[in-house]
Protein backbone atom coordinates (compact mmCIF):
# COMPACT_ATOMS: atom_id res chain seq x y z
CA UNK A 1 0.00 0.00 0.00
CA UNK A 2 1.08 3.38 -0.71
CA UNK A 3 1.74 6.30 1.48
CA UNK A 4 -0.79 7.65 -0.10
CA UNK A 5 -3.77 5.11 0.06
CA UNK A 6 -2.66 4.57 4.08
CA UNK A 7 -3.36 8.33 4.57
CA UNK A 8 -7.03 7.78 2.38
CA UNK A 9 -7.58 5.04 4.29
CA UNK A 10 -6.97 6.35 7.86
CA UNK A 11 -8.80 9.58 7.10
CA UNK A 12 -12.18 7.74 6.14
CA UNK A 13 -11.60 5.75 9.15
CA UNK A 14 -11.20 9.62 11.06
CA UNK A 15 -14.16 10.56 9.61
CA UNK A 16 -16.48 7.87 9.25
CA UNK A 17 -17.03 8.18 5.47
CA UNK A 18 -17.32 4.99 4.23
CA UNK A 19 -19.01 3.86 6.99
CA UNK A 20 -22.41 6.02 6.54
CA UNK A 21 -25.19 3.40 5.70
CA UNK A 22 -29.15 3.32 5.40
CA UNK A 23 -30.68 1.68 8.49
CA UNK A 24 -30.56 -2.51 7.93
CA UNK A 25 -33.52 -4.06 8.46
CA UNK A 26 -33.61 -6.55 11.70
CA UNK A 27 -32.61 -10.69 11.36
CA UNK A 28 -33.96 -11.49 14.75
CA UNK A 29 -35.76 -14.67 13.31
CA UNK A 30 -36.57 -15.94 17.24
CA UNK A 31 -39.57 -15.34 19.04
CA UNK A 32 -38.15 -12.49 20.09
CA UNK A 33 -37.40 -9.34 17.70
CA UNK A 34 -34.66 -7.38 18.14
CA UNK A 35 -35.47 -3.64 18.83
CA UNK A 36 -32.97 -1.30 16.20
CA UNK A 37 -33.62 1.88 18.10
CA UNK A 38 -32.37 0.55 21.02
CA UNK A 39 -28.71 2.23 22.51
CA UNK A 40 -26.25 1.12 25.30
CA UNK A 41 -23.56 3.08 26.20
CA UNK A 42 -22.10 1.96 29.31
CA UNK A 43 -18.91 1.03 30.91
CA UNK A 44 -20.49 -1.61 33.03
CA UNK A 45 -22.02 -4.78 33.17
CA UNK A 46 -26.44 -5.05 33.61
CA UNK A 47 -27.33 -7.57 35.48
CA UNK A 48 -31.20 -8.86 35.11
CA UNK A 49 -32.63 -9.80 38.21
CA UNK A 50 -35.35 -12.48 37.28
CA UNK A 51 -37.04 -15.54 39.12
CA UNK A 52 -35.84 -18.75 38.83
CA UNK A 53 -39.19 -20.13 37.05
CA UNK A 54 -38.95 -17.09 34.55
CA UNK A 55 -35.08 -17.48 34.08
CA UNK A 56 -36.02 -21.31 33.42
CA UNK A 57 -38.84 -20.45 31.45
CA UNK A 58 -36.80 -18.39 28.79
CA UNK A 59 -33.85 -20.91 29.17
CA UNK A 60 -36.07 -23.08 27.90
CA UNK A 61 -37.12 -20.59 25.03
CA UNK A 62 -33.46 -19.85 24.32
CA UNK A 63 -32.81 -23.35 23.60
CA UNK A 64 -34.52 -23.91 20.68
CA UNK A 65 -34.63 -20.31 19.59
CA UNK A 66 -30.61 -19.49 19.22
CA UNK A 67 -28.55 -22.70 19.86
CA UNK A 68 -25.76 -21.90 18.41
CA UNK A 69 -25.65 -18.48 20.25
CA UNK A 70 -25.40 -20.59 23.22
CA UNK A 71 -22.97 -22.92 22.55
CA UNK A 72 -20.16 -20.01 21.22
CA UNK A 73 -21.56 -18.22 24.19
CA UNK A 74 -19.88 -20.84 26.32
CA UNK A 75 -17.05 -21.82 23.92
CA UNK A 76 -18.43 -25.29 22.91
CA UNK A 77 -16.77 -25.68 19.79
CA UNK A 78 -17.59 -29.22 19.52
CA UNK A 79 -21.10 -28.64 20.16
CA UNK A 80 -20.64 -25.86 17.17
CA UNK A 81 -19.00 -27.57 14.41
CA UNK A 82 -21.85 -30.21 14.71
CA UNK A 83 -24.84 -27.54 14.83
CA UNK A 84 -23.35 -25.28 12.29
CA UNK A 85 -24.10 -27.50 9.09
CA UNK A 86 -27.82 -27.42 9.70
CA UNK A 87 -28.28 -24.33 11.61
CA UNK A 88 -28.67 -20.53 10.47
CA UNK A 89 -25.15 -18.78 11.67
CA UNK A 90 -26.29 -15.62 10.12
CA UNK A 91 -29.04 -15.48 12.82
CA UNK A 92 -29.34 -12.29 14.99
CA UNK A 93 -30.06 -12.63 18.91
CA UNK A 94 -32.34 -10.56 20.66
CA UNK A 95 -29.25 -7.83 21.16
CA UNK A 96 -28.94 -8.17 17.47
CA UNK A 97 -25.78 -10.38 17.86
CA UNK A 98 -25.05 -12.67 15.58
CA UNK A 99 -22.70 -15.86 16.95
CA UNK A 100 -19.57 -13.88 15.08
CA UNK A 101 -20.60 -11.31 16.68
CA UNK A 102 -20.30 -13.24 20.22
CA UNK A 103 -17.24 -15.14 19.52
CA UNK A 104 -15.59 -11.94 18.56
CA UNK A 105 -16.45 -10.09 21.68
CA UNK A 106 -15.70 -12.86 24.22
CA UNK A 107 -12.21 -14.19 22.21
CA UNK A 108 -13.79 -17.52 21.43
CA UNK A 109 -11.14 -17.97 18.87
CA UNK A 110 -11.73 -21.04 17.49
CA UNK A 111 -15.57 -20.50 17.45
CA UNK A 112 -14.70 -17.34 15.26
CA UNK A 113 -12.62 -19.33 12.99
CA UNK A 114 -14.77 -21.75 12.67
CA UNK A 115 -17.79 -19.83 11.59
CA UNK A 116 -15.40 -17.49 9.22
CA UNK A 117 -14.49 -21.19 7.42
CA UNK A 118 -18.28 -21.77 6.99
CA UNK A 119 -18.82 -18.07 5.63
CA UNK A 120 -20.41 -16.05 8.71
CA UNK A 121 -21.44 -12.87 7.26
CA UNK A 122 -18.93 -9.88 8.54
CA UNK A 123 -20.87 -6.79 7.08
CA UNK A 124 -24.04 -6.95 9.46
CA UNK A 125 -24.50 -5.06 12.49
CA UNK A 126 -26.24 -5.22 15.87
CA UNK A 127 -28.60 -3.38 17.60
CA UNK A 128 -25.77 -0.91 18.90
CA UNK A 129 -24.86 -0.62 15.19
CA UNK A 130 -21.47 -2.60 15.27
CA UNK A 131 -20.00 -5.44 13.05
CA UNK A 132 -18.27 -8.26 14.32
CA UNK A 133 -14.93 -6.21 12.72
CA UNK A 134 -15.53 -3.30 15.25
CA UNK A 135 -15.67 -5.87 17.85
CA UNK A 136 -12.77 -7.60 17.25
CA UNK A 137 -11.07 -4.19 16.87
CA UNK A 138 -12.05 -3.28 20.27
CA UNK A 139 -10.69 -6.39 21.32
CA UNK A 140 -7.37 -5.98 19.75
CA UNK A 141 -6.26 -9.29 18.64
CA UNK A 142 -4.49 -8.78 15.44
CA UNK A 143 -4.74 -12.42 14.09
CA UNK A 144 -8.53 -12.00 14.09
CA UNK A 145 -8.58 -8.56 12.61
CA UNK A 146 -7.04 -10.07 9.61
CA UNK A 147 -9.47 -12.70 9.38
CA UNK A 148 -12.71 -10.63 9.62
CA UNK A 149 -10.84 -8.06 7.44
CA UNK A 150 -10.28 -10.75 4.59
CA UNK A 151 -13.28 -12.36 5.06
CA UNK A 152 -15.33 -8.83 4.39
CA UNK A 153 -13.19 -8.33 1.25
CA UNK A 154 -14.24 -11.58 -0.01
CA UNK A 155 -17.61 -11.73 0.65
CA UNK A 156 -17.93 -8.21 -1.04
CA UNK A 157 -16.33 -9.23 -3.89
CA UNK A 158 -18.71 -12.79 -4.04
CA UNK A 159 -21.56 -10.06 -3.47
CA UNK A 160 -21.26 -8.44 -6.51
CA UNK A 161 -20.20 -11.39 -8.33
CA UNK A 162 -23.04 -12.79 -7.59
CA UNK A 163 -25.59 -9.66 -8.29
CA UNK A 164 -24.01 -9.52 -12.09
CA UNK A 165 -26.12 -11.92 -13.92
CA UNK A 166 -28.86 -9.86 -12.49
CA UNK A 167 -27.27 -6.40 -13.84
CA UNK A 168 -26.56 -7.55 -17.07
CA UNK A 169 -29.50 -8.89 -17.56
CA UNK A 170 -30.97 -5.61 -16.36
CA UNK A 171 -28.66 -3.16 -18.21
CA UNK A 172 -29.38 -5.59 -21.65
CA UNK A 173 -33.33 -4.56 -21.52
CA UNK A 174 -32.54 -1.19 -21.17
CA UNK A 175 -32.76 1.49 -23.97
CA UNK A 176 -29.18 3.50 -24.90
CA UNK A 177 -28.94 6.67 -23.62
CA UNK A 178 -26.78 9.50 -22.82
CA UNK A 179 -27.34 11.12 -18.96
CA UNK A 180 -25.79 14.34 -17.60
CA UNK A 181 -25.74 14.78 -13.70
CA UNK A 182 -24.25 17.84 -11.27
CA UNK A 183 -23.32 17.62 -7.76
CA UNK A 184 -22.83 20.58 -5.59
CA UNK A 185 -21.29 20.04 -2.07
CA UNK A 186 -21.86 22.29 0.78
CA UNK A 187 -21.30 21.91 4.67
CA UNK A 188 -22.19 23.57 7.70
CA UNK A 189 -19.17 23.92 9.01
CA UNK A 190 -17.51 27.72 9.16
CA UNK A 191 -15.18 28.36 5.72
CA UNK A 192 -15.40 24.48 4.11
CA UNK A 193 -18.38 25.32 2.05
CA UNK A 194 -15.56 27.58 -0.06
CA UNK A 195 -13.14 25.13 -0.46
CA UNK A 196 -15.65 22.32 -1.41
CA UNK A 197 -15.94 21.08 -5.02
CA UNK A 198 -18.72 20.73 -7.84
CA UNK A 199 -18.54 18.19 -10.23
CA UNK A 200 -20.35 17.66 -13.77
CA UNK A 201 -21.02 13.89 -14.60
CA UNK A 202 -21.81 12.19 -17.88
CA UNK A 203 -22.86 9.00 -18.26
CA UNK A 204 -23.22 6.82 -21.45
CA UNK A 205 -24.81 3.29 -21.38
CA UNK A 206 -24.92 1.40 -24.64
CA UNK A 207 -25.95 -2.20 -24.67
CA UNK A 208 -24.36 -3.97 -21.43
CA UNK A 209 -21.22 -1.04 -21.11
CA UNK A 210 -21.21 2.40 -19.07
CA UNK A 211 -18.77 5.34 -19.08
CA UNK A 212 -18.55 7.90 -16.50
CA UNK A 213 -16.44 11.19 -17.28
CA UNK A 214 -15.78 13.15 -14.67
CA UNK A 215 -14.15 16.10 -13.69
CA UNK A 216 -13.53 15.59 -9.80
CA UNK A 217 -10.68 13.27 -9.70
CA UNK A 218 -10.18 13.07 -5.94
CA UNK A 219 -11.10 15.37 -2.76
CA UNK A 220 -8.80 14.34 0.11
CA UNK A 221 -6.92 16.56 2.68
CA UNK A 222 -9.59 19.54 2.40
CA UNK A 223 -8.38 19.80 -1.32
CA UNK A 224 -9.95 18.75 -4.53
CA UNK A 225 -7.71 17.56 -7.21
CA UNK A 226 -9.53 18.52 -10.78
CA UNK A 227 -8.47 16.29 -13.94
CA UNK A 228 -10.40 14.66 -16.54
CA UNK A 229 -10.99 11.19 -15.91
CA UNK A 230 -13.35 8.33 -17.30
CA UNK A 231 -14.62 4.61 -15.83
CA UNK A 232 -15.37 2.18 -18.31
CA UNK A 233 -17.44 -0.83 -17.55
CA UNK A 234 -17.16 -3.75 -20.29
CA UNK A 235 -20.23 -6.57 -19.24
CA UNK A 236 -18.95 -8.69 -21.84
CA UNK A 237 -15.73 -8.98 -20.00
CA UNK A 238 -13.77 -11.07 -17.55
CA UNK A 239 -14.58 -9.61 -14.14
CA UNK A 240 -11.05 -8.78 -13.63
CA UNK A 241 -11.04 -7.05 -16.61
CA UNK A 242 -14.52 -5.14 -16.97
CA UNK A 243 -13.91 -2.47 -14.60
CA UNK A 244 -10.65 0.38 -16.26
CA UNK A 245 -9.99 3.96 -15.61
CA UNK A 246 -8.53 6.04 -18.00
CA UNK A 247 -6.50 9.46 -16.73
CA UNK A 248 -7.25 11.30 -20.20
CA UNK A 249 -4.64 14.02 -19.52
CA UNK A 250 -1.74 11.87 -18.60
CA UNK A 251 -2.88 9.07 -21.85
CA UNK A 252 -2.71 5.80 -19.26
CA UNK A 253 -5.17 3.75 -17.91
CA UNK A 254 -5.43 1.04 -14.64
CA UNK A 255 -7.37 -2.09 -14.58
CA UNK A 256 -9.66 -1.75 -10.96
CA UNK A 257 -8.33 -4.42 -8.82
CA UNK A 258 -10.21 -6.15 -6.42
CA UNK A 259 -7.43 -8.21 -4.04
CA UNK A 260 -5.01 -6.48 -2.33
CA UNK A 261 -1.59 -7.59 -1.22
CA UNK A 262 -0.39 -8.85 2.19
CA UNK A 263 1.36 -6.03 2.78
CA UNK A 264 -1.96 -3.77 2.22
CA UNK A 265 -4.21 -5.79 4.16
CA UNK A 266 -1.66 -6.10 7.46
CA UNK A 267 -1.17 -1.88 6.87
CA UNK A 268 -4.83 -1.04 6.80
CA UNK A 269 -4.91 -3.39 10.02
CA UNK A 270 -2.52 -1.18 11.40
CA UNK A 271 -4.81 1.69 10.54
CA UNK A 272 -7.89 -0.05 12.40
CA UNK A 273 -6.18 -1.00 15.45
CA UNK A 274 -4.85 2.94 15.73
CA UNK A 275 -8.01 4.98 14.91
CA UNK A 276 -11.46 5.52 16.71
CA UNK A 277 -14.12 3.39 15.71
CA UNK A 278 -16.90 5.01 13.76
CA UNK A 279 -20.56 3.91 13.43
CA UNK A 280 -22.60 6.26 11.47
CA UNK A 281 -26.14 5.10 10.05
CA UNK A 282 -28.59 7.48 8.17
CA UNK A 283 -31.84 6.69 9.84
CA UNK A 284 -34.46 6.94 7.95
CA UNK A 285 -37.11 5.29 10.11
CA UNK A 286 -38.99 8.53 10.68
CA UNK A 287 -38.99 9.88 7.49
CA UNK A 288 -41.58 12.09 5.82
CA UNK A 289 -42.47 14.28 3.12
CA UNK A 290 -44.51 17.46 2.72
CA UNK A 291 -44.93 19.54 -0.31
CA UNK A 292 -42.31 22.49 -0.21
CA UNK A 293 -44.49 25.78 -0.64
CA UNK A 294 -43.56 29.45 -2.31
CA UNK A 295 -44.97 32.55 -2.00
CA UNK A 296 -45.06 35.51 0.37
CA UNK A 297 -48.81 36.06 1.05
CA UNK A 298 -50.29 33.31 -1.24
CA UNK A 299 -48.63 29.89 -0.17
CA UNK A 300 -48.69 27.25 -2.85
CA UNK A 301 -46.67 24.49 -3.62
CA UNK A 302 -43.79 25.11 -5.29
CA UNK A 303 -43.08 23.47 -8.91
CA UNK A 304 -40.30 24.31 -11.33
CA UNK A 305 -38.55 23.45 -14.14
CA UNK A 306 -35.34 21.45 -13.66
CA UNK A 307 -33.61 21.39 -16.84
CA UNK A 308 -35.76 20.63 -19.27
CA UNK A 309 -38.44 18.75 -16.78
CA UNK A 310 -41.11 20.26 -14.61
CA UNK A 311 -40.77 19.32 -10.90
CA UNK A 312 -42.70 19.40 -7.34
CA UNK A 313 -40.45 20.40 -4.41
CA UNK A 314 -40.68 18.16 -1.58
CA UNK A 315 -39.04 18.88 1.65
CA UNK A 316 -37.59 15.88 3.29
CA UNK A 317 -38.45 15.76 7.22
CA UNK A 318 -36.96 13.31 10.00
CA UNK A 319 -33.57 12.54 8.28
CA UNK A 320 -31.53 12.02 10.94
CA UNK A 321 -27.37 10.64 11.05
CA UNK A 322 -26.58 8.70 13.95
CA UNK A 323 -23.00 8.67 14.76
CA UNK A 324 -20.86 6.58 17.64
CA UNK A 325 -17.36 6.77 17.80
CA UNK A 326 -15.51 4.48 20.18
CA UNK A 327 -11.60 4.40 21.38
CA UNK A 328 -11.51 2.25 24.31
CA UNK A 329 -8.96 -0.19 21.95
CA UNK A 330 -6.54 3.18 22.14
CA UNK A 331 -3.83 4.31 23.81
CA UNK A 332 -3.29 7.95 25.41
CA UNK A 333 -0.48 8.76 22.49
CA UNK A 334 -2.89 7.44 19.67
CA UNK A 335 -5.92 9.70 21.11
CA UNK A 336 -3.38 12.80 21.04
CA UNK A 337 -1.90 12.00 17.42
CA UNK A 338 -5.35 11.70 15.96
CA UNK A 339 -6.70 14.61 17.42
CA UNK A 340 -3.44 16.29 15.90
CA UNK A 341 -4.67 14.78 12.59
CA UNK A 342 -8.16 16.16 12.74
CA UNK A 343 -6.81 19.43 14.00
CA UNK A 344 -4.75 19.38 10.71
CA UNK A 345 -7.41 19.11 8.40
CA UNK A 346 -9.74 21.64 9.85
CA UNK A 347 -6.67 24.21 9.45
CA UNK A 348 -6.12 22.96 5.60
CA UNK A 349 -3.44 20.68 5.96
CA UNK A 350 -2.49 17.76 4.84
CA UNK A 351 -0.86 13.86 6.12
CA UNK A 352 2.14 14.35 3.68
CA UNK A 353 2.94 17.38 5.91
CA UNK A 354 2.63 16.00 8.95
CA UNK A 355 4.28 12.65 8.00
CA UNK A 356 1.47 10.78 10.51
CA UNK A 357 1.94 7.00 9.08
CA UNK A 358 1.02 3.86 10.91
CA UNK A 359 2.98 1.91 12.67
CA UNK A 360 3.17 -2.09 13.20
CA UNK A 361 0.86 -2.85 15.68
CA UNK A 362 0.45 -5.57 18.44
CA UNK A 363 -2.41 -7.31 19.79
CA UNK A 364 -3.67 -5.94 23.00
CA UNK A 365 -3.68 -7.53 25.94
CA UNK A 366 -7.11 -9.49 26.74
CA UNK A 367 -9.54 -8.01 28.18
CA UNK A 368 -10.98 -9.51 31.44
CA UNK A 369 -12.83 -12.73 31.22
CA UNK A 370 -16.77 -12.11 31.43
CA UNK A 371 -18.58 -13.46 34.30
CA UNK A 372 -21.66 -13.11 32.73
CA UNK A 373 -23.98 -16.02 32.23
CA UNK A 374 -25.78 -17.64 28.83
CA UNK A 375 -29.18 -16.50 31.07
CA UNK A 376 -28.35 -13.38 32.37
CA UNK A 377 -27.31 -12.18 28.66
CA UNK A 378 -29.99 -14.27 26.86
CA UNK A 379 -32.37 -12.75 29.12
CA UNK A 380 -31.53 -8.97 29.70
CA UNK A 381 -34.08 -6.48 28.18
CA UNK A 382 -33.80 -5.56 25.08
CA UNK A 383 -31.13 -2.51 25.10
CA UNK A 384 -29.92 -3.11 27.76
CA UNK A 385 -27.64 -6.28 27.33
CA UNK A 386 -24.76 -7.27 29.30
CA UNK A 387 -21.29 -5.53 27.86
CA UNK A 388 -19.22 -8.11 26.69
CA UNK A 389 -15.81 -7.69 25.87
CA UNK A 390 -13.59 -4.90 27.02
CA UNK A 391 -14.83 -1.44 28.67
CA UNK A 392 -16.62 0.67 26.64
CA UNK A 393 -15.72 4.57 25.47
CA UNK A 394 -18.27 5.42 23.54
CA UNK A 395 -19.69 9.10 22.24
CA UNK A 396 -22.63 9.33 20.14
CA UNK A 397 -24.52 12.10 18.51
CA UNK A 398 -27.07 12.45 15.86
CA UNK A 399 -27.93 15.71 13.54
CA UNK A 400 -30.89 16.32 11.78
CA UNK A 401 -30.51 16.62 7.65
CA UNK A 402 -32.54 19.18 5.71
CA UNK A 403 -33.40 18.03 2.51
CA UNK A 404 -35.38 19.03 -0.35
CA UNK A 405 -36.26 16.56 -3.63
CA UNK A 406 -37.42 17.66 -6.93
CA UNK A 407 -39.46 14.91 -8.27
CA UNK A 408 -40.57 15.18 -12.21
CA UNK A 409 -42.77 12.97 -14.07
CA UNK A 410 -41.86 13.65 -17.55
CA UNK A 411 -38.41 12.25 -16.63
CA UNK A 412 -37.96 9.29 -19.40
CA UNK A 413 -35.56 6.96 -16.86
CA UNK A 414 -37.21 5.10 -14.00
CA UNK A 415 -35.74 4.16 -10.81
CA UNK A 416 -35.23 1.17 -10.95
CA UNK A 417 -33.31 1.34 -14.23
CA UNK A 418 -31.05 4.37 -12.70
CA UNK A 419 -30.43 1.89 -9.53
CA UNK A 420 -29.04 -0.52 -12.01
CA UNK A 421 -26.93 1.78 -13.73
CA UNK A 422 -25.97 3.31 -9.89
CA UNK A 423 -24.62 -0.27 -8.58
CA UNK A 424 -22.09 -0.30 -11.73
CA UNK A 425 -20.14 2.87 -10.21
CA UNK A 426 -21.12 2.54 -6.81
CA UNK A 427 -17.68 1.77 -5.70
CA UNK A 428 -17.47 5.40 -6.15
CA UNK A 429 -18.29 6.57 -2.23
CA UNK A 430 -20.38 9.52 -3.41
CA UNK A 431 -22.19 7.77 -5.92
CA UNK A 432 -23.18 4.79 -3.64
CA UNK A 433 -24.31 7.55 -1.30
CA UNK A 434 -26.70 8.90 -4.49
CA UNK A 435 -28.19 4.89 -4.68
CA UNK A 436 -28.94 4.56 -1.24
CA UNK A 437 -30.77 7.64 -0.93
CA UNK A 438 -32.56 7.15 -4.27
CA UNK A 439 -33.39 3.57 -2.60
CA UNK A 440 -35.98 5.40 -0.44
CA UNK A 441 -39.77 5.44 -0.26
CA UNK A 442 -39.79 8.44 -2.29
CA UNK A 443 -42.95 10.74 -3.52
CA UNK A 444 -44.37 9.79 -7.05
CA UNK A 445 -42.14 10.58 -9.99
CA UNK A 446 -38.23 10.94 -10.48
CA UNK A 447 -35.66 12.54 -8.80
CA UNK A 448 -34.59 15.22 -10.78
CA UNK A 449 -32.72 17.08 -7.96
CA UNK A 450 -31.85 16.18 -4.62
CA UNK A 451 -30.01 16.79 -1.40
CA UNK A 452 -28.30 13.87 -0.02
CA UNK A 453 -25.78 13.59 3.55
CA UNK A 454 -22.71 12.17 1.76
CA UNK A 455 -20.01 12.65 4.57
CA UNK A 456 -20.69 13.35 7.96
CA UNK A 457 -20.39 17.22 7.42
CA UNK A 458 -21.01 17.97 4.02
CA UNK A 459 -24.26 17.54 2.20
CA UNK A 460 -24.75 17.38 -1.70
CA UNK A 461 -26.80 18.32 -4.47
CA UNK A 462 -27.46 16.80 -7.20
CA UNK A 463 -29.14 17.72 -10.26
CA UNK A 464 -30.17 15.54 -13.31
CA UNK A 465 -29.35 18.27 -16.17
CA UNK A 466 -30.28 16.11 -19.50
CA UNK A 467 -30.96 12.87 -20.53
CA UNK A 468 -31.53 11.12 -23.70
CA UNK A 469 -31.86 8.11 -25.61
CA UNK A 470 -28.78 7.94 -28.36
CA UNK A 471 -26.57 5.68 -29.83
CA UNK A 472 -22.61 6.00 -29.62
CA UNK A 473 -19.60 5.21 -31.12
CA UNK A 474 -18.65 1.36 -29.98
CA UNK A 475 -14.87 3.03 -29.45
CA UNK A 476 -15.89 5.07 -26.46
CA UNK A 477 -16.10 2.06 -24.30
CA UNK A 478 -12.90 0.93 -25.23
CA UNK A 479 -9.47 2.16 -24.19
CA UNK A 480 -7.24 4.31 -26.50
CA UNK A 481 -4.16 2.55 -28.62
CA UNK A 482 -2.05 5.55 -27.23
CA UNK A 483 -3.12 4.75 -23.25
CA UNK A 484 -0.18 2.93 -21.78
CA UNK A 485 -0.91 0.86 -18.49
CA UNK A 486 0.04 2.80 -15.19
CA UNK A 487 -0.90 -0.16 -12.37
CA UNK A 488 -0.48 2.15 -9.57
CA UNK A 489 -1.76 5.64 -11.17
CA UNK A 490 -5.18 5.33 -8.91
CA UNK A 491 -3.65 3.91 -5.37
CA UNK A 492 -6.85 3.94 -3.96
CA UNK A 493 -8.53 1.95 -6.63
Amino acid sequence: MTGEKIRSVRKERKAGLDLLEPDEEPAATGPIKANRGSKIFSGSNHKIIRSSSQQNQNHGDTDSAYPVHECVFRGDVRRLSSLIRTQNIAQKDVHGNTPLHLAVMMGHKECAHLLLAHNAPVKVKNAQGWSPLAEAISYGDRQMITALLRKLKQQSRESVEDKRPRLLKALKELGDFYLELHWDFQSWVPLLSRILPSDACKIYKQGINIRLDTTLIDFTDMKCQRGDLSFIFCGDAAPSESFVVLDNEQKVYQRIHHEESEMETEEEVDILMSSDIYSATLSTKSITFSRAQTGWLFREDKTERVGNFLADFYMVNGLVLESRKRREHLSEEDILRNKAIMESFSKGGNLIEQNFEPMRRQSLTAPSPNTISWEEYITAETGKAPHLGRELVCKESKKNFKATVAMSQDFPLGIESLLNVLEVIAPFKHFNKLREFVQMKLPPGFPVKLDIPVFPTITATVTFQEFRYDEFDESIFTIPSDYKEDPSRFPDL
